[in-house]
């Protein structure tokens, strides 16, 4: 952290979003906070990588804290980039800041490493509690996430697992078993043996009421 005029240490900052008018009103409303300064912003999981290598090798350093959007657009994805970011980088703290609120991406960040996750409209005060919540390596969560988690603690039995999430994910694009089976390096036979544990965990008998109860449940996008 840096030692802000009035002699308390501020909160370095680092974004990574793909809109810049989000960066723009994201940015706007940190750097009104005394306590936080925004070092740098970027827009892809590439640039985030490469820009955090950058500040590492400046006297400043790394940033305390990154708040990582999630869908990047093409390229690396958010949840991917914080995976690398903390394996290169493990004091670097990240905060997840979305507008997905599926439990596949909820669990996906935390596993990756993010040490919180709060949605983008989320209220200003409670996104800068969150900032120095995460900068300081505190675990946070919002309130919309955290009934997310309770839910899929409370019920784990129902609750999918990472690769059944990821099946589930690629087979509401329209692929076939094939085509999955192709994409994940996996045998046709296993993903149909996915399947039938997809729809036994979600009460359902079809692909289509799978994908429709998963999108319901918010398990998937």
């Amino acid at each position: 952290m840096s030692i802000a005029a009035d002699g308390a240490a501020s909160i370095r900052i680092m974004m990574v979003d793909d809109h810049p008018v989000v960066r723009a009103g994201l940015r706007a409303l940190l750097e009104a906070d005394d306590g936080i300064e925004v070092v740098a912003e970027v827009g892809s999981g590439t640039a985030a990588l490469s820009m955090i290598d950058e500040l590492a090798a400046s006297p400043a350093g790394v940033p305390d804290l990154v708040l990582m959007d999630l869908n990047l657009g093409d390229g690396i994805g958010g949840i991917e980039t914080t995976r690398r970011l903390r394996a290169a980088h493990p004091g670097v703290q990240v905060l997840a800041v979305t507008t997905f609120d599926a439990e596949a991406d909820i669990v996906g960040a935390l596993e990756a490493g993010a040490t919180g996750y709060v949605l983008k409209d989320s209220p200003t005060e409670a996104l800068i509690d969150a900032v120095g919540e995460a900068a300081a390596g505190r675990s946070i969560l919002s309130p919309e996430v955290q009934q997310r988690l309770v839910q899929r603690m409370s019920n784990p039995h129902s609750a999918l697992s990472p690769r059944e999430t990821e099946i589930l994910d690629a087979l509401a694009t329209g692929a076939t078993n094939r085509e999955v089976a192709k994409l994940m390096f996996i045998s046709e036979s296993t993903v149909k043996t996915h399947l039938v544990h997809i729809y036994d965990k979600l009460g359902v008998d079809s692909r289509t009421a799978a994908i429709r109860e998963a999108r319901d449940r918010r398990l998937i996008r």
